[in-house]
């Protein structure tokens, strides 16, 4: 996919989703506010400007960024921001914690590199190739390795959030309450 560059660090998450877009529940509908106030201008007009306005970043599906991504507050606004955006993948030296594990339970794979990488990356303007199943990038003939938690791993390829992955279990749980509700009748 096409990798857009954007060479912030300490991107927080009141950056990548502003607050006055935090009243829908739902997770759909939050790209169309991702990165608001560098987007956009006071008029609404797009930000010539800003990384993501660029014309050969418009299709891209990787996010290359600065260290410290996600940082600020814990919302979940703003993994469901990137993904509706249409970023699958985000590449950075580091994460704010608990912005990384939101990314992998909405679908997102945060790769962590380090910042001899990160410098080769922010050189190059074009199609990135993420292989999650080789754990490696490739990008301008060369390839590096990140590294992924088997699990997470799993649940990516198979597209499993954690209710899906509950739903697995269905036939053991659907067994399980059949056995429980017999032998405690009156709880039914």
């Amino acid at each position: 996919s096409i990798a857009a560059l954007m060479n912030r660090s300490n991107v927080d998450t009141d950056q990548i989703i502003p607050k006055q877009f935090l009243k829908k529940v739902e997770r759909s509908g939050f790209g169309a506010h991702l990165f608001h106030d560098w987007r956009f201008n006071d008029d609404g007009s797009d930000n010539p400007d800003f990384e993501l306005n660029k014309p050969a970043f418009k299709s891209a599906r990787i996010l290359v960024t600065g260290d410290n991504f996600g940082c600020g507050s814990s919302r979940e606004h703003a993994p469901w921001a990137i993904a509706d955006y249409g970023f699958n993948t985000i590449i950075s030296s580091s994460y704010a914690d608990i912005f990384y594990n939101n990314c992998f339970k909405n679908g997102i794979l945060p790769i962590v590199q380090d910042n001899s990488v990160m410098d080769k990356l922010f050189e190059f303007e074009g199609e990135i190739t993420i292989d999650l199943e080789s754990q490696s990038i490739h990008a301008n003939g060369e390839s590096y390795a990140f590294e992924v938690d088997a699990e997470r791993k799993r649940r990516l390829i198979n597209g499993l959030d954690d209710i899906g992955l509950t739903l697995q279990y269905a036939d053991d749980i659907k067994s399980f309450e059949t056995t429980y509700f017999k032998t405690y009748s009156w709880l039914n």
